[in-house]
């Protein structure tokens, strides 16, 4: 299973969707990273994420969620994630670390009403765009990290 693990870490540091990745206390089972979005409103800043991996990986997905404090529907103010892909009904031990980041980075580019842990902001998406696209940008403004040089 580490092995397997230290592979796929070196699948997305090939990536290049997610940056400064590092194990932040030595075990291959915990890792941090930056997400860099593409689109507005999340893209003038990057995302901190910790990805932890169960002992009995690959057979239980591993947990996702976002460090740094993020306005979107689809994540909660402790950081964690509405992403399918790592739920237990839907994982399938063939899922790489790979697909499940890029998972979460397309959650954050395309903003998507159906898979929602906020109501409160979904329904300010869905009902006044232009205002929660404004908090979002502001939001990120304040509370995302720099993004790193490429």
């Amino acid at each position: 299973m580490a092995a397997r693990i230290a592979k796929e870490l070196e699948e997305v540091r090939r990536w290049g969707g997610a940056r400064e990745l590092r194990l932040p206390d030595g075990n291959v089972l915990r890792w941090e990273g930056l997400l860099l979005p593409n689109n507005p409103p999340y893209n003038a800043g990057a995302f901190r994420f910790e990805l932890t991996f169960s002992p009995h990986h690959p057979l239980t997905p591993p947990r996702v969620t976002l460090r740094t404090s993020i306005y979107h529907p689809s994540v909660d103010p402790d950081g964690h994630i509405c992403q399918p892909l790592t739920s237990a009904e839907h994982w399938a031990p063939t899922t790489r670390a790979t697909q499940v980041l890029q998972d979460l980075l397309l959650m954050l580019d395309s903003l998507d009403t159906q898979r929602v842990l906020r109501q409160d902001l979904a329904r300010e998406l869905q009902d006044q765009p232009e205002v929660f696209h404004r908090r979002a940008e502001e939001h990120t403004r304040l509370h995302a990290e720099p993004r790193p040089d490429p």
